[in-house]
C-alpha cells in the first residue's frame, strides 16, 4: 500500500490558545505545545533531568490530551538525524530531547547537518540542577555528576548550527516559548531551534496556564518574486542560446518539481545538479536532466535554492554568462565567506517563483520559437541518454569483477529501486549512483544535506515513520555507516516497527585518506608507504552487528548474487526486520 504523496509545507493563517488545567507543571506545558504545534513525534534518549518528558507524556495520554509520541533512540546522533528524516518526509516539525550538555555533544555531526537541512527540527536538551541538596526533588540530589555537567554557556555548543536558542527560565511562559520556538523553526528558510530546560523549571507549576500555539503566532508567509525580477529571468531564459536550470533544494516543497518540469519543457531548458545536492527538485530520468554538472557553455545560468551552485574552476559559468539565484536565502547567510557572483539574486519562495516564471513564458516564446527550442531538447535529450547508456555500458562491463565494482553495485541497485521506494543517498560522488537512478516521484530521494556522512540510518528510520507504507532504502558506504550510529536507528526500527533497508558500500577505506591523499600529494611518502590511516580492514562485521540489533544482515562477495540479496532484504523489511546488505568491493587504490 502506498502512502499519499508527501503534502507541502503547510503555512496556516490562524492559529488556537491552549488552556492547560489547573495544577500543571511546565513540563505539561512544553508537551502541550509541541503537539498543538505539529510535533507527531520526540526522538527521546534517556536523562534524569529530561524525564519530565516521560512523566507529562504519559499523564497527557492518560487524560486524553494531546501530547506527542514519545519513541526512544539509544544514541542522539541518530536520534537527531531520525527527526530530519521524518521532517523531510512528512513535511513536519519533529523534536529531540537529550541529556544535559553530553547529550547535546552527541548529536555530533547531525548538527551540521541540521544547519543545512532546511527543515523543522525543535532540538531540545536538560540543563543540569543548581538548586543546593535537599531545597527541592529538583535539586542537586542524586550524586556528585550533576556539579560536573553545569557549564558556562551549553548552549556555545549549538548556537552556528541553529536559526534561535533560549534557556527556558522559572518565569517563562513555557508553553509560549516552545511555540515561539516552532515559529522560528517553521519559518522560511526553515531550521533548528534548540531550548534547554533545567529541572527546577520543568517541575514548578507553570508559569501561565494560557498560551498561544506555533500557528497563532503565525507561521511567516514566504516573499513573493519580484515582478520585474521575473520578467527579465523569463525573457533571458527564452531567448538564451544554452541555458541551465541548477537545482539542489527545491524539491523540499514536492509541488515545485511538477512546476518546474513544465517551465523546463516549455524551454527545453537543460537542467543540472548543483555542487551540493540534497532533495530531488527535478526527475532524475527526465531527457532534460543532464548527466554532468558542465556549466561552461552556458549563457544563462538560473541556480533555484542551491546553495553552492558550482564549483569554480573549468566547468563554471564563464565571465559572459548571465546568472540569477532564486532562494529563501539568496545570499546564503549561514555560509561566512560567499564568492559566487549573481546579476540577480531574488529572495522569494521556489514554487510561486518556478509558476510566476513559467506564466511569463508563455507570454515571451513565440511559434517561431519552437524549432529552434525542439532542435535544444532532442540534442540535449540524445546526450543524456546517450551519456546514461555510456554509464550503464561500463556497469555492465564490470558485472564480473571480483572484488565487486562500485558502477556494478550501483546500477543494480538503480534496477532495484522501484517508484513507491525512498532512498537516502550517503555515497561519495565518485560512486556514481545518482547517475544511475530513475527516481522520478517527489519526495522519493534525499542526498546527505551537509557534509557530515552518517545521516542515513537514523533519517531513514525517521522516514519510515513518516511514510510506514513505503519502502526506504539507505544507501552508504561503509565509513559514513559507522559514523551513523547505526544499531541505535536499527534497534529503534524494529522496536517500533518502522524497518527500513540499508545497503553498504564496503570498501574498507576512506576516500579522504586515500583517493583525496593521492590527489594531494601524488606519489607522496604516505602513498608509497600504503595510506596508512586510509583503511580500516580487516572491518566490522556488519551482518554480526544487524543481527545483535534484531535486523536481518548479509555480506555480498559475487557480483551475480547483489540483486538476490536486495530482494532478500526488502522482503524482511516488508515482514517487519529492518535489513542490512552489505556489499564487498575492492578496496580504493591498493589491492586487497
Amino acid at each position: 500500500m502506498s502512502a499519499p504523496e508527501q503534502p507541502a509545507p503547510a503555512h496556516s493563517a490562524s492559529g488556537g490558545w491552549c488552556e492547560l488545567p489547573s495544577g500543571s507543571d511546565a513540563g505539561d506545558a512544553l508537551v502541550a505545545a509541541m503537539a498543538h504545534g505539529g510535533v507527531d513525534y520526540l526522538f527521546f534518549t534517556s536523562g534524569s533531568e529530561i524525564g519530565f518528558y516521560q512523566e507529562a507524556i504519559a499523564k497527557a495520554r492518560a487524560l486524553g490530551k494531546p501530547a506527542p509520541r514519545l519513541i526512544t533512540v539509544t544514541h542522539e546522533h541518530a536520534s537527531l538525524n531520525a527527526a530530519l528524516g521524518y521532517a523531510a518526509v512528512s513535511g513536519r516539525p519533529a523534536a529531540t530531547a537529550a541529556h544535559v550538555d553530553a547529550g547535546t555533544l552527541h548529536h555530533g555531526g547531525a548538527l551540521h547537518t541540521a544547519l543545512h537541512a532546511n527543515l523543522p527540527v525543535l532540538i531540545t536538551a536538560g540543563f543540569p540542577p543548581t538548586s543546593p541538596s535537599g531545597t527541592s526533588a529538583a535539586a542537586r540530589n542524586a550524586g556528585g555528576h550533576l556539579w560536573l555537567q553545569e557549564n558556562y554557556d551549553q548552549h556555545a555548543i549549538v548556537r552556528q548550527y541553529v536559526k534561535w536558542d533560549h534557556r527556558l527560565q522559572a518565569h517563562d511562559n513555557p508553553g509560549l516559548t516552545v511555540s515561539r520556538a516552532l515559529q522560528v523553526a517553521l519559518s522560511e528558510p526553515r531550521g533548528p531551534a534548540y531550548l534547554s530546560v533545567a529541572p527546577e523549571v520543568s517541575m514548578r507549576p507553570a508559569a501561565a496556564l494560557r498560551f498561544p500555539d506555533a500557528a497563532a503566532l503565525g507561521i511567516t508567509r514566504s516573499a513573493s518574486p519580484d515582478p520585474a525580477g521575473v520578467q527579465e529571468i523569463a525573457r533571458r531564459l527564452a531567448a538564451a542560446r544554452e541555458p541551465r536550470i541548477v537545482v539542489s533544494g527545491s524539491g523540499r516543497d514536492t509541488r515545485t518539481v511538477a512546476a518546474l518540469v513544465a517551465l523546463c519543457e516549455a524551454l527545453a531548458l537543460p537542467v543540472a545538479h548543483s555542487a551540493t545536492r540534497r532533495y530531488l527538485s527535478f526527475p532524475m530520468d527526465h531527457p532534460l536532466m543532464m548527466a554532468d554538472t558542465d556549466l561552461s557553455r552556458a549563457d544563462v545560468v538560473l541556480a533555484i535554492d542551491a546553495d553552492v551552485p558550482w564549483v569554480p574552476g573549468p566547468q563554471a559559468p564563464g565571465a559572459d554568462a548571465w546568472v540569477a539565484v532564486i532562494s529563501h536565502d539568496p545570499i546564503q547567510l549561514k555560509i561566512p565567506t560567499y564568492e559566487f557572483t549573481a546579476h540577480m539574486r531574488l529572495a522569494a519562495d521556489p514554487l510561486p517563483a518556478i509558476e510566476a516564471i513559467g506564466e511569463a513564458v508563455r507570454g515571451i516564446v513565440t511559434p517561431g520559437d519552437a524549432q529552434r527550442l525542439a532542435q535544444r531538447a532532442r540534442r540535449v535529450g540524445e546526450a543524456n541518454r546517450a551519456a546514461r547508456a555510456t554509464l550503464k555500458e561500463q556497469a555492465r562491463a564490470a558485472s564480473s569483477h571480483a572484488p565487486i565494482d562500485p558502477l556494478w553495485l550501483g546500477s543494480q541497485i538503480a534496477d532495484f529501486v522501484d517508484d513507491d521506494a525512498i532512498v537516502f543517498d550517503d555515497t561519495l560522488p565518485h560512486n556514481r549512483l545518482y547517475e544511475m537512478l530513475d527516481c522520478r516521484r517527489p519526495g522519493s530521494y534525499f542526498f546527505t544535506p551537509g557534509t557530515s556522512g552518517g545521516w542515513a540510518p537514523g533519517a531513514a528510520f525517521g522516514a519510515k515513520l513518516a511514510a510506514p507504507g513505503r519502502d526506504v532504502i539507505a544507501v552508504t558506504g561503509d565509513g559514513f555507516y559507522m559514523f551513523g550510529t547505526a544499531t541505535a536507528a536499527l534497534w529503534s526500527a524494529r522496536h517500533y516497527n518502522a524497518p527500513f533497508l540499508t545497503v553498504v558500500y564496503q570498501n574498507r577505506s576512506w576516500g579522504t585518506g586515500t583517493r583525496r591523499m593521492a590527489a594531494l600529494y601524488p606519489n607522496g611518502y604516505a602513498q608509497q608507504g600504503g595510506f596508512d590511516g586510509g583503511y580500516f580492514d580487516p572491518p566490522m562485521d556488519f551482518t554480526k552487528e544487524a543481527q545483535a540489533a534484531g535486523a536481518y544482515g548479509e555480506t555480498v562477495h559475487d557480483p551475480l548474487l547483489i540483486m538476490d540479496a536486495l530482494r532478500r532484504g526488502l522482503d524482511q523489511v516488508r515482514k517487519g526486520r529492518p535489513a542490512v546488505i552489505s556489499v564487498w568491493l575492492a578496496r580504493h587504490l591498493l589491492a586487497d
